[in-house]
């Protein structure tokens, strides 16, 4: 090693030196990808809050939009709706939220309850069955209880296959594109909880 140390031309304690700063930027490089990193989780953090917020922005629009011409369009296939709920909260006796019906259409005899998404994928639409079982099973001493329990679901954007399901499942179809708001009846009959 002496031999070789003339022609590197460091000593021993130069090489050292050099390690032990090597080694310090590299600590200093850690803890700033440290800082880094968790400035990155905390942007992440804020963008998702921020596209739930979005989301939840569509979702109400979405709902707006439907509640806007829903009642008439209903009314126009025979129905004969006069007032329309919007944000149903339904609660049970002790006052502990159940469930919540976006929109809620009422009439002598039957009461329509819709579910809205944006994107109506098939498990909203099981979910709004088991809703509707729900209502069912607690319409005791509600103003439902001796009414038609109708549902339907409604949505900007429904898939061929989860068009076809919530057809089949006996549930009116409401789709919106722009202003213009379509209802299909269930196939093969409309269905009553």
């Amino acid at each position: 090693m002496e031999e070789r140390q003339p022609t590197m031309g460091l000593t021993f304690e130069q090489v050292w030196a050099m390690f032990q700063e090597t080694d310090r930027k590299f600590q200093e490089m850690q803890n700033e990808m440290k800082e880094s990193a968790n400035e990155m989780k905390e942007s992440a953090k804020r963008l998702d809050k921020k596209m739930g917020d979005l989301g939840l922005s569509f979702g109400a629009l979405a709902e707006e939009m439907v509640k806007a011409g829903i009642m008439e369009k209903f009314n126009a296939l025979g129905f004969q709706f006069a007032e329309i709920s919007p944000d149903h909260v339904v609660k049970d006796s002790q006052g502990r939220r159940l469930f919540e019906i976006d929109i809620m259409l009422w009439d002598g005899g039957a009461v329509m309850a819709v579910e809205v998404k944006t994107k109506l994928e098939q498990d909203d639409v099981e979910d709004h069955l088991r809703r509707l079982e729900n209502m069912r099973k607690q319409s005791k001493g509600r103003t439902w209880e001796n009414k038609k329990l109708l549902g339907a679901v409604a949505g900007a954007v429904v898939k061929k296959e989860v068009r076809k399901f919530a057809l089949s499942q006996g549930l009116f179809l409401v789709t919106q594109s722009g202003d213009t708001m379509q209802i299909e009846r269930p196939l093969p009959v409309v269905r009553e909880w």
